[in-house]
């Protein structure tokens, strides 16, 4: 039997030390094969977000890449990520409310975003989105380590199941991954900013793990 890195972390009753964990877990990560599992009914694949009502495209989205190790700062709109290098992955969300699911994700590497932006290596990298809770709210967010957001499956997603995403799982694009819990897969998104410092994240700062690995 195959221990998932959190598994190997609790083994190692390092769970409940952030720091510890974050490079453990690092030094863990696997290549995180696609799964073979028949897709979920998209029926049943919850829907999450902040606002009072699923949240909808503005008028003027555009994706951001940008940050303090960033040599070419971009402004991307959905036909400009569309027309990048893509890839499609079979994966499985874990979800921290203990439900889990399966579907065909496309999307462009982050990695290839980090290329295309003269992004130099950082210890972190933060994702902000336009879903937010109310007119005072930073709205939802989170941070990766590097060594997760630079994964071949960490993806900027644009399509489900070959289709492209609907308002109830994050559309125009969202943060996509094998390797971190749902809560860490942010939807509705704005910004990527290549940093050398950990930010934190909406749900990380009411007391969720930091690092959310799987």
């Amino acid at each position: 039997m195959t221990l998932s890195r959190r598994q190997v972390l609790a083994a190692l009753g390092l769970a409940g030390c952030e720091r510890t964990s974050e490079s453990i877990g690092s030094f863990l990560l696997s290549d995180h094969e696609p799964v073979e599992d028949e897709l979920t009914p998209e029926a049943a694949i919850p829907g999450y977000f902040i606002a009072p009502t699923v949240p909808t495209e503005p008028p003027d989205w555009n994706l951001k890449v940008m940050g303090e190790r960033v040599a070419n700062p971009l402004k991307l709109s959905l036909a400009d990520i569309r027309a990048m290098p893509s890839i499609t992955v079979r994966i499985r969300h874990h979800s921290v409310r203990g439900w889990s699911s399966v579907a065909d994700w496309t999307g462009v590497r982050l990695s290839e975003l980090a290329k295309q932006a003269g992004a130099k290596p950082t210890r972190y990298v933060e994702f902000r989105s336009f879903d937010v809770a109310d007119a005072v709210s930073r709205g939802y967010w989170s941070s990766w380590d590097h060594a997760s957001a630079m994964h071949p499956h960490t993806m900027i997603a644009y399509a489900m199941n070959g289709h492209p995403l609907t308002p109830k799982h994050g559309a125009p694009v969202r943060l996509y991954g094998s390797v971190k819990l749902g809560y860490k897969n942010v939807k509705y998104l704005t910004e990527v900013s290549f940093l050398n410092r950990r930010t934190g994240g909406y749900w990380e700062q009411r007391g969720h793990e930091w690092f959310a690995g799987v």
